[in-house]
């Protein structure tokens, strides 16, 4: 049973949610200002799932032995914060160079925090490539949580696939540091990873869209750092906006909404990701990179923004400083559609959960 303290100071969150896929999906595509805030994040650790769900009580006759059981706990949390979609993954994955550390964020629970390594990754020369194991992308098995969303998802909900990663993908399968060095002594082989990852990526998005659920495809793929591109807008535009380019363009011809998160400085890229790509909409924000409240009158006219509630912030300020700039943001960028709100980059298990859940409470009571 819920615990009524649970629910103190959360008036926006104590109330019925409306759930409306298409709203959201109408909301992306800016079509006009929407009927109220929708809210988005591209995930949310584990560990904050599992707070909200306790603290609420949210997993009432969900079993643990349950095959589908992470799925439904990510649904009922979904549902409670107010999002109109479950985000999902093929289940595939390549064997990357991995590096662990110390986790120190209060709530991990995960025995440590893993990174790619960024010196070397699983393919150093062509021998690797050609031996290299590729992951079978079109096995059934890879699109189970699609069909089970198929079949169970609630109406007023939809399915974001989250899918290609290219700029990642061919840094991480040749190691940062190995990738800078390839691109001035062997160009070929990087276009042939990312020959490969296209080809591969292509069947995933096609297998993705043919479910009817699935009303929107995320690429997932991070370009930048602080102050510029991981590499050079030309390479970006040989090895990595192809890609993009051809799953955003199935996207849209199945209706859909082609959504990107990348973090990093992309101006050098924006056009490009605007009127080439044809991205429709962004995400990722931070606040010494730009402010989402800033970008709104400039590129923002070409296409939809999510999140931008800095994460920095999210971490250090209170309660009532994140529901005032959640009001100030939506005050700004709401109008005209085109904006959903949410933290600058996703609900990391470091974030303050009172914090995270001021951000959902404030966005659930703006304009009633």
């Amino acid at each position: 049973m819920t615990d009524l303290n649970a629910f103190a100071g959360l008036t926006g969150l104590e109330k019925p949610r409306r759930t409306n896929w298409q709203g959201l999906l109408d909301n992306i595509l800016r079509k006009g200002t929407p009927d109220r805030p929708y809210l988005m994040e591209l995930f949310r650790d584990g560990e904050i799932s599992n707070a909200i769900a306790t603290r609420f009580d949210l997993l009432k006759g969900v079993k643990r032995d349950d095959p589908f059981y992470e799925l439904k706990h990510v649904l009922a949390v979904n549902r409670f914060v107010g999002w109109d979609y479950i985000g999902i993954g093929p289940a595939f994955g390549f064997e990357f160079h991995n590096v662990k550390t110390e986790d120190t964020a209060a709530l991990s629970d995960r025995g440590g925090r893993t990174f790619r390594d960024e010196h070397t990754g699983p393919i150093a020369s062509w021998d690797d490539f050609e031996k290299f194991k590729w992951p079978d992308t079109d096995s059934d098995s890879v699109y189970a949580y699609f069909e089970w969303c198929e079949k169970n998802l609630p109406d007023d909900m939809c399915v974001i696939a989250y899918t290609a990663q290219f700029c990642e993908c061919i840094s991480w399968l040749l190691g940062y540091e190995t990738l800078c060095y390839k691109l001035f002594d062997d160009r070929k082989l990087v276009k042939a990873i990312s020959d490969k990852l296209i080809s591969l990526y292509r069947v995933l998005v096609k297998r993705s869209l043919q479910f009817g659920r699935v009303k929107m495809v995320w690429g997932t793929d991070d370009m930048g750092f602080k102050t510029g591109l991981l590499i050079s807008a030309d390479d970006m535009r040989e090895f990595v906006l192809p890609g993009h380019k051809m799953a955003a363009a199935m996207t849209h011809e199945k209706g859909g909404a082609y959504l990107l998160h990348s973090c990093g400085q992309l101006r050098d890229i924006i056009d490009d990701l605007a009127d080439d790509v044809k991205i429709d909409a962004k995400h990722s924000f931070e606040d010494t990179i730009e402010d989402v409240r800033k970008v709104k009158h400039t590129y923002g006219k070409k296409m939809a923004l999510i999140g931008g509630i800095d994460m920095d912030f999210m971490c250090r300020s209170t309660p009532e400083a994140i529901r005032k700039r959640v009001r100030d943001t939506l005050d700004v960028c709401l109008p005209g559609g085109g904006y959903c709100l949410g933290t600058g980059n996703s609900v990391a298990n470091y974030i303050p959960l009172d914090n995270y859940l001021a951000l959902v409470d404030e966005g659930l009571l703006y304009g009633t």
